[in-house]
């Protein structure tokens, strides 16, 4: 596939507002809208059209490290057409590519439907503060508006440490450094070390991928600085187990307690289709760390984190009951869609009526 070809490809997903273009050796193109996986009209792709845009894409140095290891993400913009996160990969023999479109504009946390409870995320002065959901749940786009309020709002040096880096600020009332993995570090590992001896105030990991990265990030907020990052899981009590998991069992006791003293909130987040059928709205479970929460995590009564965020909600916190509720009522979701999306759809039927479960779960409250 020749470059002009390629760009026209590109601009006709951002005509259709795609979130995703799926491209593989023997299939057609795909593209993902509104969370839905489209096909596209037109002939399969062939390897000579994925090695063409392998050619756009790639520099030299690229092409050796994906024959190498199989798998590459990268960062390409075209002027006139966007910003693309992309990962290359080999499947079967053959190559496949899935690009993940970059808006140019950075929302606010209110223009993204965000509970107003994130612009707390952006005062905080220091700890630990974990955005968790699925892959396409919108934790690149949250992070960016949080990063985009500390901008707006505070003195402050933020650096980021991406793989690739997605959106790119320019400094307001911050100075923002970004730094992407591959190309100006080698991993995330290095790049948190490094970062204690550039002056931050905050610093975004992109991602944790393994217990070296936490054990950086979480050193990085004992010593008074805020960071942000994101995990793969689905809701608070997974996040936690999941970051104790990461550790051997004789230090699981340390690490609950490293965890209670500085983790300070966690968000998971779901997206879903709005009502009006215009795109997709964000369901948050939110999760701020008080003295009762921290004596949850720090004496291994994660089971009971449920109770203590539902007893939260006039501090900010709310579980992904509480929020359908709200998007229910606001209009935001169609009634189908939140019972569907539930993991308690007796419980939210009863909030939508007025009635609520007392801290026990025993009894009901009007």
């Amino acid at each position: 596939m020749d470059r002009q070809r390629f760009l026209k490809l590109l601009q006709r997903a951002v005509q259709k507002d795609a979130s995703d273009i799926h491209l593989k050796t023997g299939s057609v193109v795909y593209f993902r809208v509104d969370g839905q996986i489209l096909s596209q009209e037109g002939d399969p792709l062939l390897k000579e059209d994925i090695d063409g845009i392998l050619d756009i894409l790639l520099s030299h140095e690229q092409k050796d490290y994906f024959l190498k290891r199989g798998d590459l993400d990268l960062a390409f913009t075209e002027k006139g057409v966007g910003r693309f996160r992309v990962n290359a990969f080999r499947q079967r023999g053959s190559v496949s590519l899935v690009m993940r479109r970059i808006k140019s504009k950075i929302l606010t946390i209110e223009q993204l439907n965000l509970p107003l409870a994130v612009n707390r995320f952006a005062t905080m002065q220091r700890g630990l503060v974990l955005l968790t959901g699925t892959t396409g749940s919108g934790k690149s786009t949250a992070l960016a508006a949080i990063v985009d309020h500390i901008n707006s709002h505070r003195q402050c040096h933020v650096v980021t440490i991406e793989d690739p880096i997605e959106y790119v600020h320019a400094d307001r009332k911050a100075v923002i450094n970004q730094r992407e993995i591959t190309i100006d570090t080698k991993d995330f590992s290095s790049a948190l070390k490094a970062v204690m001896r550039q002056d931050p105030d905050v610093i975004l990991v992109g991602e944790m991928r393994d217990l070296e990265t936490f054990q950086a990030a979480i050193s990085a907020s004992e010593t008074g600085h805020l960071v942000f990052s994101t995990l793969h899981t689905t809701n608070v009590m997974l996040t936690i187990d999941r970051i104790i998991d990461l550790y051997p069992s004789n230090q699981h006791e340390q690490v609950r307690s490293q965890l209670a003293m500085n983790l300070r909130a966690i968000m998971c987040m779901r997206l879903l289709p709005r009502a009006d059928g215009t795109g997709r709205v964000p369901n948050c479970e939110i999760m701020f760390t008080n003295p009762g929460i921290k004596a949850l995590i720090k004496e291994n009564r994660i089971v009971q984190m449920d109770n203590a965020i539902s007893n939260g909600r006039d501090s900010g916190m709310q579980g992904f009951n509480d929020s359908l509720h709200d998007l229910i009522k606001q209009g935001l979701v169609s009634l189908d869609v939140g019972m569907e999306i539930s993991d308690n759809p007796e419980e939210l039927n009863m909030m939508l009526q007025g009635i609520r479960l007392s801290t026990g779960r025993g009894g009901l409250l009007k």
